[in-house]
């Protein structure tokens, strides 16, 4: 008999880079993430191919660690041609709206375009890319508790109805209407 596991967070997230100084430096001065260690092998331990990496890490904060792996013998790195840009990115948390604000005020000064403030419903959110060309997205939180609870709530439901229909269940309308655009916020 077997249980299911019980998790704690999420250890770290791999992504590839191009160039792994260049990423840690981007990620401290852009989004002021900490270096915390790397990893260096010409073997890869869990397989024991011939394959050469750097493996650097990075503290997002609250226990959440970004990571990169540099493969310098392997062809350059691709996107699968199938999948939207928009659709694969790596979104952090800030505190507020105010910050979400000075986030994008910062990053378009390092000279990236970015995208939004962009409203979600219970969260507003900014877009832009690192130098290897993954996605990243800022949000904060702006939904209230109860909107949070009637989310909860209505997921199962929103989730059968989408694999019926493959359609936008729109059973949290509010969800779509930003009150910014009625000059309410």
């Amino acid at each position: 008999m077997s249980t299911t596991p019980t998790l704690k967070r999420i250890h770290h997230v791999a992504y590839r880079c191009r160039d792994a100084k260049e990423t840690v430096d981007w990620y401290r001065r852009v989004l002021g993430m900490d270096y915390v260690t790397a990893f260096s092998e010409d073997k890869v331990p869990s397989t024991g191919e011939d394959d050469p990496y750097m493996h650097v890490f990075l503290d997002c904060g609250g226990g959440n660690v970004l990571a990169f792996f540099e493969l310098p013998q392997q062809p350059d790195m691709g996107k699968d041609p199938n999948t939207p840009a928009w659709v694969q990115h790596l979104a952090f948390e800030v505190d507020d709206l105010n910050a979400l604000l000075a986030a994008k005020a910062h990053i378009e000064a390092q000279g990236i375009e970015v995208l939004g403030p962009t409203y979600h419903g219970i969260f507003r959110s900014i877009y832009f890319f690192d130098p290897n060309g993954h996605r990243l997205e800022l949000a904060c939180n702006i939904g209230t508790p109860d909107q949070y609870a009637e989310l909860r709530a209505l997921a199962p439901t929103m989730l059968e109805e989408w694999s019926r229909t493959k359609r936008a269940p729109r059973h949290a309308a509010w969800l779509h209407e930003d009150p910014a655009e009625r000059g309410e916020a």
